[in-house]
């Protein structure tokens, strides 16, 4: 009774712990902290989309159990979405289903694909969920490095794509791509993708794009989708969230979309662990899609607006943060005196002397060490009570 679990013993440490007792602490005494450290929206859900909830979750027969694939309204719904935006067709039947969120999607498919000894290629630093769901499987992780110096240059990242896959014995199963990233909000274009998927064609390895920030783009530059680039659904799948485009992130909608067989294997195993979302969230999914968007547009902006008044005020209190293009965070250097005490320490010392959280760089993998990431869930006069805090916290 005493054996240590293996999966368990291959996750690290959890960064967020500490953080996290901190907080929790300061909070019990009393203190206001001013909370960056997720990425949780605080704009409510649109109000359409609550009322379509409203109105259903009284009819007969709601309360059942749902359909673990999605209800065929949502999986259509999520289609036309695909062809309005991207202009990619999608079989509602073969080629979409949907997931509790991308997070379980991505950690449900790493199950339904990985044999152990597989080996999974992964951006560093990601999302967590990224490389830890593939662990949890037992896959054997190679991290790719996505920064230089702090900047992303696209052109690195694929000759460093290509020569992992070249000299990877066996070859990879799968690579995951994210952008907008989340942590570090890099963007890249459909040229990229077109490059990733001839190399990752080349080579017989499956792509896994998550797109959760599609819609939470700055300055009129929309993401663009992986599955864009001929053949791509020959060997990519898509994952994306109605949790930031709509406010939703607690109501738990995602979707898993493109190639046939990477769905059809997501569509198996979920069948043995769940039976679907709610019934009446998925119908007010299908309605947040198919109805008006000006709800997109204004949760867009929002954001926009926080990102331009956190670089603003942050600049004057002296920090300098690279503004974001996309997604709903910002990732920032440490200021030159951490250099050396790194971003943990920066993140606590934030957290007791400014009464600031955010997540330190190092949580989303080695090569995030030297930054953090900010999330922009915060209103426009707590991040300027928050510069206020840091400058003085700097001084």
């Amino acid at each position: 009774m005493s054996k240590d679990f293996d999966r368990i013993k291959r996750l690290p440490p959890y960064v967020f712990s500490e953080l996290n007792r901190i907080k929790a602490e300061l909070r019990s005494k009393g203190e206001d902290i001013i909370d960056f450290g997720m990425g949780n929206p605080d704009m409510p859900t649109p109000s359409h989309i609550i009322e379509k909830l409203k109105e259903t979750v009284v009819k007969p027969g709601t309360g059942r159990y749902s359909v673990s694939r999605g209800i065929p309204g949502l999986r259509k719904a999520q289609s036309e979405y695909y062809k309005r935006r991207f202009n990619v067709d999608l079989d509602p039947e073969k080629e979409v289903i949907v997931t509790l969120g991308s997070k379980e999607g991505l950690a449900n498919l790493a199950q339904a694909i990985t044999s152990p000894g597989d080996i999974i290629l992964s951006p560093n630093p990601s999302y967590p969920i990224h490389p830890y769901g593939f662990i949890i499987a037992g896959a054997s992780l190679r991290h790719l490095p996505t920064m230089d110096n702090g900047i992303f240059k696209p052109e690195l990242f694929l000759e460093r794509l290509d020569l992992y896959i070249r000299h990877s014995s066996p070859k990879p199963v799968a690579l995951i791509v994210s952008f907008p990233s989340n942590p570090t909000a890099q963007v890249v274009g459909l040229d990229f993708y077109e490059e990733v998927v001839k190399i990752a064609r080349k080579n017989k390895t499956y792509i896994l794009s998550d797109l959760a920030y599609a819609e939470i783009y700055f300055d009129g530059k929309p993401p663009p989708s992986i599955l864009q680039v001929k053949n791509a659904k020959n060997i990519a799948v898509e994952f994306t969230s109605m949790s930031k485009t709509y406010a939703m992130a607690g109501w738990r909608i995602g979707f898993a979309v493109g190639n046939q067989k990477l769905i059809s294997a997501l569509t198996k195993i979920k069948s043995y662990l769940d039976y679907g979302a709610f019934t009446p969230v998925q119908v007010a999914a299908a309605t947040a899609l198919n109805g008006p968007q000006q709800c997109v547009s204004e949760i867009r902006s929002i954001y926009q607006s926080r990102r331009d008044v956190l670089i603003e005020s942050m600049g004057r209190a002296g920090w300098h943060i690279p503004s974001p293009e996309a997604s709903m965070f910002a990732w920032a250097p440490i200021p030159k005196k951490y250099e050396k005490k790194g971003s943990l320490k920066f993140a606590k010392d934030l957290m007791t002397k400014a009464h600031v959280a955010v997540a330190p760089g190092i949580a989303f993998g080695e090569y995030g060490e030297g930054f953090i990431r900010i999330g922009l869930v915060e209103n426009e006069q707590r991040i300027r009570q928050t510069a206020k805090n840091i400058k003085k916290m700097l001084l």
